[in-house]
């Protein structure tokens, strides 16, 4: 039996940009056979960092992930959001990508290879990857408008705001 087609968000945090990882990552995720079909470049703010984030919201580093995730510990307030399409994409993603705890990693992983954990206990694994279904839409969605993304996933409707016209998430 076929997977089903899925969509994950993937993001390539503030210390892979800074170590000019961006195309290591991209090749390991080229082994997945999966499509791109959305990519954007994004100065994370703190309501988005803390929107991301909020499962971890009582947790003691919390402060230091947003910190982060907004490029402010790297001096590179930037990362590489992408959503990537096809049969099992989370798992395939999720596999490449390797544990979260950089050290528990696979040495062959993205997180292996280039992760590490602050003294802090902060896990700087260059990248984030949907854990499900679920959650791979709930991120999409906040990371991306409708028509960033070159096929219509989700469903979505016109609106209008003063005289300007924009898609929003129904």
């Amino acid at each position: 039996m076929a997977e089903p087609v899925q969509q994950t968000l993937i993001i390539i945090k503030p210390d892979g940009l800074k170590k000019s990882l961006t195309g290591n990552i991209l090749t390991k995720l080229s082994e997945t056979r999966l499509v791109i079909i959305g990519a954007r470049v994004v100065k994370v703010s703190r309501e988005l960092a803390e929107e991301h984030y909020k499962q971890l919201k009582d947790k003691p580093f919390f402060e230091d992930l947003i910190l982060y995730i907004q490029g402010k510990r790297h001096n590179c307030e930037r990362v590489l959001a992408l959503v990537y399409q096809g049969p099992g994409a989370i798992s395939l993603v999720r596999s490449i990508a390797g544990a979260t705890n950089p050290e528990e990693a696979e040495p062959t992983s993205i997180r292996g290879a280039y992760g590490r954990i602050t003294t802090k206990g902060v896990y700087e694994n260059v990248i984030h990857a949907s854990s499900s279904p679920e959650e791979a839409e709930r991120e999409i969605k906040l990371w991306f408008r409708p028509e960033e993304i070159v096929l219509p996933i989700f469903p979505s409707k016109p609106i209008s705001r003063k005289d300007c016209h924009f898609l929003e998430w129904a």
